[in-house]
């Protein structure tokens, strides 16, 4: 059943993904917020077709800690696909610091372009930290928030991976409110498979804190205590979807 449920759920939302960025092209003249609205409601459909296909749930834990008057830096656990999908539904609105291969998938890379994302070569080094701060910079500025996985790629469940510095640095340099989050996807929806599972995925929003207060080093260590800390055992109080 599991492998049938996984059919279903990725057929349905390969249907749809094709059905709005196709229909999203009339929105390249428009202005950015609405193309990300637009695909946003994508997103989010995927979050409930992920529920009904695959009884794939979540609870969120830390939503009071947000302070959505103004935008923050998110430095968050990168087990999954989901984590993309799912914080369409309980962050504002936002941007992914990724890498640029995704822009060049058909139809998927060109859903995640009309998003406004920040788009780095890895292998560029330096020019691509520079290009965080920028830009990072801009989005905020924007009253965009801002989404950094800062292990740079997807991790096994449970499995933490090394923890880079371009998420600190721009959290330090921007000097805005900074969120750590913590998840345990990977349970559900393992990297690399295409085999969903049923279950709950718990959410752990920290509360935000000052990065000013601390340098690039201490930033990455609450981040990486965070990580250890808040899985996978949920505390008492919940509230989800």
């Amino acid at each position: 059943m599991t492998a049938i449920r996984s059919i279903i759920f990725f057929t349905g939302q390969i249907i749809t993904l094709i059905f709005f960025v196709t229909t999203a092209q009339v929105l390249w003249v428009a202005s950015p917020s609405a193309r990300y609205a637009y695909i946003h409601l994508w997103a989010r459909f995927t979050i409930r077709w992920l529920k009904w296909t695959c009884g794939v749930k979540y609870q969120v834990y830390g939503r009071e800690n947000l302070d959505v008057s103004q935008p923050g830096v998110i430095l968050a656990k990168h087990e999954s696909a989901w984590e993309t999908f799912a914080f369409q539904e309980f962050f504002p609105r936002q941007t992914f610091v990724l890498k640029q291969e995704l822009l060049k998938i058909p139809f998927f890379g060109w859903g995640l372009r009309m998003m406004g994302p920040i788009a780095i070569d890895r292998k560029a080094g330096r020019k691509s930290m520079m290009q965080v701060i920028n830009q990072g910079n801009e989005k905020l500025a924007e009253g965009v928030w801002v989404v950094i996985f800062p292990e740079g790629t997807r991790t096994s469940y449970g499995k933490i991976g090394k923890i880079n510095t371009g998420g600190a640095i721009l959290a330090n340099r921007s000097k805005a409110k900074t969120y750590f989050v913590s998840h345990n996807a990977g349970q559900c929806w393992p990297s690399g498979s295409l085999l969903i599972h049923p279950g709950m995925i718990d959410v752990y929003i920290s509360p935000s804190i000052d990065p000013t207060a601390f340098s690039v080093e201490e930033i990455n260590q609450q981040l990486e205590d965070w990580f250890r800390t808040h899985l996978p055992s949920p505390p008492e109080e919940s509230g989800g979807a």
